[in-house]
């Protein structure tokens, strides 16, 4: 189980992070959320087909409703908030900032929900990791809040990036509830339902409608659709219904440094020293918040919760 869990965590975060790079790429051929929906509807299209084949069960009908607000959360709210904001002018750089602090709220309702509890060095590593994501974005944070002209005011873009990393902090928190008995394959095509019909709701009140039809867009599509919303979800969720869900998030800090990488590789960014040695404690921050025992739990529950991760079945 813990060789699988490395292999996964290894997996999630090299997928994860390709992410940024399509944001990147399909600007220039399509609205972002209708990209989104295009996205999320095909993703559950594809394993829907993926669990009838396999004959997966399928949660009980009443509680598919709840499953459709995890992935409202996980994916639609947080990536149509987040896009909006970017395309309103806010730097990218900012907006990952603020992603990276959703490992940190997690750990923080995560000890009070689920007695969850990080040791001294968990903490210290979460602290490394925003650290090291801060200096890897750092050239590009400057003027992060200065509008694109016509845009809606700064203090409420910035306001609706807050409010999607709280809802990608509830959707990764709701994962370890109820919804953990059910079996991952039909589970991801709910979720992406839920998301599907917030990415089509955003298109209709945003009025987006632009498609222009190129390999690089379909190519970003089938990527998006089988190893993004497909299989990096389906690994997070793995990784939160049996582990910590604060260790489990933590990996998303590294995220923007093998974005940052990505982008020197693919689009011939720059890549400055400052950044370099972000990547590294990046890295030495996720290895320690890695690195700990079974979570301490509170007298009493440990059994109980011990029952609810045996009771699952990834991304």
């Amino acid at each position: 189980m813990k060789n699988l869990g490395i292999v996964v965590a290894a997996a999630f975060v090299a997928l994860w992070s390709t992410g940024f790079i399509v944001a990147r790429a399909i600007k220039p051929y399509a609205d972002p959320n209708l990209f989104l929906f295009a996205r999320f509807a095909g993703t559950a299209a594809v394993f829907g087909v993926v669990a009838l084949t396999a004959r997966a069960p399928w949660p009980p009908r009443h509680e598919w409703p709840r499953h459709l607000i995890a992935g409202a959360l996980l994916q639609g709210i947080y990536l149509g908030a987040s896009y909006w904001a970017v395309a309103q002018g806010l730097n990218a750089g900012v907006m990952a900032l603020l992603g990276a602090l959703q490992p940190l709220v997690t750990a923080a309702l995560a000890a009070q929900l689920f007695n969850e509890r990080l040791p001294m060095r968990g903490w210290l590593g979460m602290a490394l990791g925003l650290a090291g994501v801060t200096l890897v974005l750092a050239p590009k944070v400057a003027g992060g809040v200065s509008m694109s002209p016509g845009a809606a005011p700064a203090w409420f873009v910035v306001t609706v990036s807050v409010l999607a990393i709280g809802s990608i902090t509830a959707g990764s928190l709701y994962q370890k509830g109820k919804l953990a008995r059910s079996d991952l394959r039909s589970a991801l095509v709910l979720q992406n339902l839920g998301a599907a019909i917030v990415a089509a709701a955003l298109v209709v009140i945003l009025q987006e409608s632009r498609w222009v039809s190129a390999p690089q867009l379909w190519l970003s599509l089938i990527w998006c659709v089988v190893f993004l919303s497909g299989g990096a979800i389906m690994m997070l969720m793995w990784m939160l219904r049996n582990g910590n869900a604060a260790r489990a998030t933590s990996l998303m800090f590294l995220a923007p440094p093998l974005a940052a990488l990505q982008g020197y590789l693919l689009f011939g960014e720059t890549l400055a020293g400052v950044q370099m040695a972000g990547f590294a404690l990046t890295l030495i921050g996720v290895m320690l918040a890695q690195w700990q025992g079974a979570p301490k739990l509170r007298p009493g529950l440990s059994s109980g919760l011990a029952g609810a991760g045996r009771s699952t079945h990834n991304p």
